[in-house]
């Protein structure tokens, strides 16, 4: 059995063990912060958009149709466009898609599509301060957060369930039109 002097020694060892651990996460999150911002969505973020969509999907985007698309969401208030920034350089995106209700109270939903950050600069916690803003800004007039990612993309699905979406018993369904 350890004395009172020697119980007093191990807790000054392992104490700080324990704030070491917690000063370099909060240097880690500061970092983060300071460095990288989430912001609205603006015209200039578009190219760089079309660039991260190439990325993920290897698909062009028309940049012209991108930019009368954006224009007809501003302001309409159906859509949220986030923007992650570092250093005036886009490195992720997420959009939520207002939905109305039309049964019981009528409460809007939010459908969560697009999220993408730049494959160098992910498990930095941008997509997580991506998420967190859209359902900041989506619990002003929603009252939940629908989505839809495939299931053999088991990266997504280990981070939309780390960031607090359980996946729930439904089977989507696609049919492309045209």
């Amino acid at each position: 059995m350890l004395g009172n002097s020697e119980n007093v020694i191990l807790q000054t060892i392992l104490v700080p063990a324990s704030y070491v651990l917690l000063i370099n996460a909060a240097i880690f999150y500061e970092r983060l912060r300071s460095s990288m911002i989430v912001r609205d969505m603006i015209k200039e973020d578009i190219p760089q958009l079309a660039l991260l969509y190439k990325q993920f999907w290897g698909e062009d985007s028309s940049i012209d149709t991108m930019y009368i698309q954006f224009k007809k969401f501003q302001g309409n208030g159906s859509h949220l466009l986030l923007s992650a920034v570092e250093d005036n350089r886009l490195i992720g995106s997420v959009m939520g898609v207002v939905c109305e209700e039309l049964y019981g109270d009528c409460k809007s939903f939010l459908v969560l599509e697009n999220m993408i950050v730049d494959k160098e600069h992910r498990n930095r916690g941008i997509g997580r301060a991506l998420i967190l803003e859209l359902e900041r800004r989506a619990a002003e007039k929603c009252n939940q957060i629908i989505l839809v990612t495939e299931a053999n993309r088991i990266d997504a699905c280990n981070f939309y369930e780390s960031v607090g979406y359980r996946p729930e018993a439904y089977k989507g369904f696609k049919k492309k039109l045209k």
